[in-house]
């Protein structure tokens, strides 16, 4: 480990399990005798340094404030790794990042200072086999959402992903979130607006003065709406990196995107909210391109973030394929479909 990210780590007076908690007495006759561990052996195949080794999948119960004031509990699924810098190594101590999570992530609150934290003792756990940590949290956060007319209310589970990592240029802490959406297609409005327009004047003589009566009864037929534009369940997947100090306040960058798309997704819906969705719709048209735009210049705007991807899908309700848009300020790589996926550990190192 770099001298100046181990002195860090031990200014913050992280601990280490003692190094031979791998050892316990064991039983052999009368006689007590250490329980052999080959993983901290040297070994005689082909060494070579590992980028990452460690654990994925571990259930802990993590408490996390997204920014409301409303500690939540929440059932996450973690990853903890480290790098393995010594080739003529086996392995690491692996049990000790499973304690370490643990401790640190079952009864703490979650955030940047606490990962910070955790990386620096999984660190010292792995003392001269180690230089780089990481840690990989998803969980869903629920959020109270209101209806849009009828005053009721019902739950929305946002699924949040958290990959922090610790190595010699620092610490760094990407903050991940979905919102789903609806998108209608402007181009399927223009032309059903063309249609509507073509029944009108086939239904209504030019030569012919217009009754407002008959108009009126004829916008409240099928034949007044011969053509709807085609909508879609929609996604905007992001990440984000926050400034160093500045809060995780997940809720607020969820408000602020949904409200620049304008036609999030609803929970509790009667007919007067259904009726408002339908609104806020046939007013808001917008491509994959559009709502791109709009999330980037949210993002852009917002001083407590520093840099951020995000990857939009609009699921075609025209076509059996999807269309997507990708927009970053200066992030590598790609927001993966599921962020919790083994896979994404390879992806993103």
């Amino acid at each position: 480990m770099p001298p100046k990210q181990w002195s860090t780590c031990v200014a913050r007076g992280e601990t280490h399990p003692e190094a031979g908690n791998r050892h316990h007495p064991g039983t052999t006759g009368d006689r007590e005798s250490p329980l052999p561990d080959v993983a901290v052996h040297a070994h005689s195949h082909p060494g070579g340094v590992l980028d990452w080794v460690g654990m994925n999948g571990i259930e802990m119960p993590v408490h996390f404030d997204a920014g409301n004031g409303d500690l939540q509990r929440a059932s996450a699924r973690v990853g903890l790794f480290v790098d393995l810098a010594q080739p003529d190594r086996r392995g690491i101590h692996m049990s000790r990042l499973y304690l370490l999570a643990d401790e640190y992530l079952a009864v703490r609150p979650l955030d940047a200072a606490l990962l910070e934290s955790l990386l620096c003792a999984l660190l010292v756990s792995q003392r001269g086999l180690a230089q780089r940590a990481r840690t990989s949290l998803c969980f869903d956060l629920l959020v109270r959402r209101a209806a849009l007319r009828s005053g009721h209310a019902g739950w929305r589970a946002y699924p949040v992903s958290i990959d922090a990592r610790l190595d010699s240029d620092g610490f760094h802490l990407e903050l991940g979130t979905e919102v789903t959406y609806s998108s209608t297609c402007p181009a399927s409005a223009a032309l059903s607006r063309q249609l509507i327009q073509q029944q009108f004047a086939h239904d209504f003589d030019a030569t012919q003065p217009l009754e407002h009566a008959a108009v009126l009864a004829w916008l409240g037929t099928e034949r007044g709406i011969v053509a709807t534009p085609h909508a879609q369940r929609s996604v905007a997947r992001l990440a984000v990196r926050f400034a160093e100090a500045a809060p995780l306040n997940l809720i607020s960058l969820i408000d602020r995107v949904e409200h620049a798309l304008g036609t999030p997704v609803q929970t509790a819906v009667k007919r007067e909210d259904e009726q408002a969705f339908a609104r806020a719709n046939g007013a808001n048209p917008m491509f994959c391109e559009d709502a791109a735009r709009r999330i980037q210049r949210v993002l852009d705007d917002d001083d407590t973030i520093v840099d951020f991807h995000v990857r939009l899908e609009h699921q075609e309700s025209l076509h059996p394929h999807d269309a997507v848009a990708q927009v970053s300020k200066s992030m590598s790589g790609k927001v993966q479909r599921d962020r919790c996926s083994a896979s994404e550990l390879a992806g993103g190192a």
